[in-house]
């Protein structure tokens, strides 16, 4: 069974900064895109970035240049720094991963159980 687990939300001033991260456990082949997506209410889940195993980054236009995905390996956790935090980037936010279990298997799509971001004075 594969899980994701992510920390690091919580309550911020505008303008400050917050780190999420994202780690899987249980057993699996590979990993092709892991990221980070933000849900708001009335709205559909929309994706804030992505990085592939390559290293190729993709972000939601309103975070470029605020927002950084990073992660530690190809298989290992991946974060979300958040910096210049606006009352628009109040969310629950979940991390994916795009995950083959078993070789030559397809890629499926996991996702964290979400974490509380709200910006606020």
């Amino acid at each position: 069974q594969v899980q994701l687990v992510e920390s690091g939300g919580g309550l911020v001033q505008p303008g400050g900064s917050l780190r999420l991260s994202c780690v899987p456990s249980g057993t699996f082949f590979d990993i092709s895109r892991m990221g980070w997506f933000r849900q708001t209410p009335g709205k559909q889940r929309q994706l804030v970035a992505t990085i592939t195993k390559g290293g190729l980054t993709n972000y939601l236009a309103s975070v470029r240049g605020r927002f950084t995905v990073s992660r530690d390996g190809t298989k290992n956790p991946w974060y979300l720094q958040m910096n210049d935090l606006k009352s628009e980037d109040t969310g629950v936010y979940y991390c994916n991963a795009r995950i083959q279990r078993v070789i030559a298997d397809d890629y499926d799509d996991y996702w964290g159980q979400g974490t509380q971001v709200t910006v606020s004075s």
